[in-house]
């Protein structure tokens, strides 16, 4: 709906600014959701009158968010020509910053990848200062490889396993990093300089989430709740558009529920950890001694399990063994948060995708013999067709979604720049 402010004294510039901002949006989610349109079907579409978006689109063209395409011939009347977001100009880039890989991508606005990259590396070894400067350096590398330049970066999110604080730009505590109250934002800021852009830091089960509201088979479901398979498990649930964040932000801890095998110990310092029965770190133990390939984390993780799949699939008892161990305690876990926060869709993703064929028949029997409700309350479950992309192209996404919501937020260019 269009937005509008009556006052018997008329509106205050702040009044009008805010109003104008909002319209602003309002046009760009039409575009983003509904296509290229001319300027008399947007202003049906969106309710606005004509010379109100006419205006709009003159902001937004100036932006470099959107430009006039091709000429519509399909109505009566006089030819128009079509309004569509611009992919030419802004850039998105989202990096995730896990304990065993980094991997990140570059969007234009309409959410296309630019380029991407994945690759292993032990981040946790690396420690936070060092580790922080290989993500520069590939958020460089990847504006780079998109063909893009440093002025085109509307923002860079990155996405890191752990409580964050995202007002604050702070990874607050990370317990398979063993990082605490690491400032992320600035000194990101200070690595790269990129003084134009928007940089933030958020948790990578909440980018995740995003991911797959934004895009896919399961985009846009009202109550979405993802789960990340990692060294640790977490949870990002996306409601009517937006992350459940909870009082202090920290939403979502799930793999630390006491609901594991109660005399292992977690990364977190306690026994009986969720992620200590269904982590990726659980996983290799049980399948295989710490010398065996599938542990080394120089090799890329997607290749690693793999390696694990063709073990089961060739008849391996102890992977077998180790898989079947992971289901049950999956679909322990995920009956709960069923039974807690009633998702109409689940979404399992990282690790657990490469070993689905192994883990949805025992999940699936789990959540029939668990959740309370029976079937009115049975969720459907996905495994991600994201793979381990899933964290940094939400989080590039969500560059995406701000710039929608606030169009303000890109500067408006001069001929000169």
């Amino acid at each position: 709906m269009p937005i509008a402010v009556r006052s018997a004294g008329g509106s205050t510039p702040a009044d009008q600014a805010t109003v104008r901002r909002l319209n602003l949006a309002l046009l760009m989610r039409s575009l983003s959701d509904g296509g290229p349109r001319p300027r008399a079907r947007l202003a049906e579409d969106t309710g606005l009158t004509k010379a109100t978006v006419s205006s709009l689109v003159a902001e937004l063209i100036e932006r470099r968010l959107i430009t006039e395409g091709t000429i519509d011939r399909s109505g009566l009347g006089r030819p128009s020509r079509a309004v569509e977001l611009d992919p030419s100009w802004v850039r998105f880039v989202g990096i995730e910053l896990q304990v065993d890989y980094i991997a990140g991508m570059v969007l234009d606005l309409t959410g296309r990848v630019l380029a991407r990259r994945r690759m292993p590396r032990s981040m946790a070894e690396l420690g936070p200062a060092r580790a922080l400067g290989v993500v520069a350096e590939v958020a460089r590398e990847l504006v780079q490889e998109s063909g893009s330049s440093v002025d085109q970066v509307q923002s860079l999110h990155v996405a890191v396993p752990g409580l964050v604080d995202a007002d604050a730009g702070m990874l607050s505590f990370a317990p398979n990093l063993h990082w605490r109250d690491v400032d992320i934002v600035h000194t990101m800021l200070g690595r790269l300089g990129w003084h134009d852009a928007r940089i933030e830091v958020d948790n990578d089960a909440n980018m995740g989430a995003v991911a797959h509201y934004a895009i896919g088979r399961i985009s846009k479901k009202s109550n979405l709740l993802f789960i990340a398979g990692a060294v640790g498990v977490g949870a990002g649930m996306m409601v009517d558009g937006r992350i459940v964040r909870g009082a202090a932000g920290f939403a979502g801890e799930v793999g630390h529920m006491t609901v594991g095998p109660v005399d292992r110990l977690c990364g977190c310092g306690r026994y009986g950890c969720w992620e200590t029965g269904v982590g990726l770190a659980a996983l290799l133990a049980n399948a295989a001694d710490l010398d065996d390939p599938v542990h080394d984390e120089t090799i890329d993780l997607g290749a690693r399990m793999t390696q694990l799949t063709e073990r089961a699939d060739a008849g391996d008892a102890r992977v077998l063994a180790a898989l079947a161990e992971q289901a049950r305690w999956l679909g322990i876990g995920v009956s709960i948060l069923a039974n807690v926060l009633n998702p109409d869709t689940i979404v399992l993703g990282g690790h657990f995708p490469a070993v689905q064929k192994y883990l949805k028949e025992p999940l699936i029997a789990e959540l029939t013999a668990r959740v309370l409700a029976g079937p009115a309350a049975m969720c459907a479950v996905e495994f991600s067709e994201l793979g381990f992309e899933a964290a940094s192209l939400g989080a590039a996404q969500a560059g995406i979604q701000h710039l929608i919501a606030d169009p303000t937020l890109a500067r408006v260019r001069t001929a000169a720049s």
